[in-house]
Parts: C-alpha cells; structure tokens; sequence
C-alpha cells in the first residue's frame, strides 16, 4: 500500500540507531506490552550518553519518562503517626537539577489545575511534597493538608512535574540545555479517557511551541492515546512495532489512526487461517468487538455478532466470548483451544468480517525490508 513502509531489525540497539538516525522531529509509536517499549526508552537514554576512561557519565542527550521516572517518586506513608504522608523525591537524581532555584511549584500548578483540584507544596530542605484538597463546609473552607492522593492523581502529578521540566529544556534553561532528545513512554496508562485525550492535547501544544529544537519519540499502547496523538502530529513519523521470535519488525504509514485495531484484526485473521488459535485471542476478538460497537453506536458487543439473523446462536456465542475472555489466559504461556472452541471463534470472526466489510489489502503479506 502507498505510503507503508516495512523494516525489520534483529535488535533494539538497532532500532535505537534507526530512530536516532531520523530527521523527523516527532516519532509516535505504537506497541502491545509487553513489546519491549520501557526497554526501548532506556537503550535510547544509553545511547545519548558518553562515558570517561572511569566509566562515569560525561554528557547526555535524553530527558525522558516512562516506569522509572515515577520511581524516582516514593510516599512515606508515615505509618507510626498515619498523619503525615508525603510523596518523597529522590534528590540525586539529575532529573531533579536546579529545581529549588527554578520555582517548580509555580511552573507545576498551572499545568495540574487541567486535571485535578488538589494543590501542593515542595519542602527542598526534606525533599518532600505534601498534598493538600480543600473542602467546602457549611461556608467555609476548610483544607486537608497531608492528604495521600489516589494513584491516578499521583500519576497525574508526576507527569506535570514532567511537562514543567520539558517547558524548561524547551525555553533552554541552563540546568536542562543538555536536552536534545524528549522520550515519553506510556505517559497515562492508569488515566481515564478524557484525560488521555487532554494528556494527549496538552503534550502536542507544547512539543509545538514555536522554536522549539528538540526531538521527541513517544510510545505507548494506548489506542486512543496513540489516535489523538496522529491528529496532532499530522507530519510526525507513526511506526507500529512487533515484536518477534528474532527481533522486531517496524511498520510505518503515514495514515495510522485506526492502526490499533487493524493490527488486532490482522493477529487473529493470521490465527485463524494458519488454525493456531489460543485461549488469549478470545480477549483480542472481544476487544475488536467492543471497539466496533462503541464506534457504532450500540451498547453491546453482542450487538455486532449478527449469526445469520439467527438470535440464538447470536446468544450462545456473545456468551461464550464473554466466558473465555475473562479467563486468566497468559500471552506467555498460551494454551491452544479446543477443537470445538476453535470452531466457534471461527465463526464468531468470519462473521464479524462478513458484516464490516475491510479493504482486503490491509490484510497483504508484506515482506519487511531488513536494516540490519
């Protein structure tokens, strides 16, 4: 198909030198977890650095986030008196370079009014942040303060934390002029939908601030995240990764929107024509389904699984995904269907193909071009 490219690398060091070897100035990725993307995100900050004869860091070219960056993050629950709880910040960090003289609280707070209504305050002497939620009682305010924020809110936090500190490097601030290179894995995975689109938003205006000269490279495998994310960057580089049984395979196309759940349908139509289907590819059939449904309009997946007008059979497989799907079926050790099972999920998917008709060469073999 026009405009997809197909490249296939035998390592993520090789990956790391090809994204790194691009002159675009925003590269959107998508992968399943499990992919490697966290790993990904750290041989790219390895890659930025360099070393003396002793070993020790030198320079360094990526501010990024992703796990670690909120380990960097720990609570003190205060567990001998439970009254004062604060979120601890780990002052060695050169994440966290300068911050006392750079007034984070003031950078930080205009960007977490967007998502939350708890407010803050950094102690730089303990190196500590306490939380604080007000409340309206009969006419008065009255404030909470050592208030323990949910793990949302607190992720919400660390990624503004983040976004102050990008503004930073963005605005060339002395303690961040080393950045060249911003690398934002899997920013909101614990974030309801309205705030992955703000999250999403809010991230592309920034990254788009005018004379801005640094590179971004942003993963994730959040579908929504991932679309929002293709809208704003209209002209950033969209790769779709897969990992393999040596390597990784790397597609690029410059229209990636509904990338996600063509990649889905493209896993179990593999699967079922090669008849090796197992007990996982239940969830993935019951996801194509609800995406369908939802951009439908119904409010049920079993809406979308028409069995030749036939109500019963319709009802006795909508039953049956919802069974298997909720099994504790593991992507690493996967266990193959049972013959009648398999017939079934058969049916259920040449169904839903039959109903919602897809251009057939999204579904072509494609040879990946080898870099390496």
């Amino acid at each position: 198909m026009a405009g997809i490219e197909h490249y296939s690398f035998s390592s993520l060091g090789d990956f790391v030198t090809h994204l790194r070897g691009q002159e675009k100035k925003v590269h959107l990725l998508f992968a399943y977890n499990g992919t490697g993307k966290t790993r990904l995100s750290m041989d790219f900050r390895q890659a930025g650095k360099t070393f003396d004869d002793d070993g020790n860091v030198q320079d360094r070219d990526t501010l990024y986030f992703n796990a670690f960056t909120e380990d960097l993050f720990y609570w003190d629950n205060d567990l001998e008196n439970d009254t004062e709880r604060v979120l601890k910040i780990n002052q060695d960090s050169k994440f966290f370079e300068g911050l006392p003289e750079l007034e984070m609280e003031n950078r930080i707070r205009p960007l977490l009014r967007r998502y939350s209504d708890f407010d803050f305050f950094i102690d730089y002497t303990k190196w500590h942040i306490m939380f604080t939620r007000e409340e309206r009682v009969d006419e008065e305010t009255i404030t909470h303060e050592f208030i323990k924020v949910s793990r949302g809110e607190e992720r919400l936090f660390i990624w503004c934390f983040f976004l102050s500190i990008v503004q930073l490097a963005i605005d060339k601030q002395e303690s961040y002029d080393w950045v060249k290179y911003i690398y934002i894995d899997d920013p909101i995975s614990s974030l309801d939908d309205h705030n992955a689109i703000s999250v999403a938003h809010h991230l592309a205006q920034m990254l788009k601030t005018e004379g801005n000269e640094i590179k971004a490279v942003i993963s994730t495998h959040h579908a929504l995240f991932f679309n929002v994310l293709c809208n704003e960057f209209s002209n950033a580089k969209k790769f779709f990764i897969k990992k393999m049984s040596e390597g990784y395979t790397l597609k690029t196309t410059k229209d990636s929107p509904f990338i996600y759940h063509i990649s889905l349908i493209q896993t179990l139509k593999k699967a079922v024509e090669e008849d090796k289907l197992f007990t996982f590819h239940f969830n993935v059939l019951r996801t194509i389904l609800e995406k369908a449904a939802n951009f439908h309009g119904y409010s049920k997946f079993s809406d979308c699984m028409e069995i030749d007008g036939d109500d019963e059979e319709r009802t006795l497989h909508s039953r049956l995904v919802n069974i298997m799907s909720h099994g504790a079926y593991s992507l690493f050790e996967p266990t193959e269907m049972v013959e009648e099972n398999k017939e079934y999920f058969k049916s259920i998917f040449n169904n839903y193909l039959s109903n919602y008709k897809f251009n057939e060469l999204l579904f072509a073999e494609e040879n990946p071009e080898p870099l390496v």
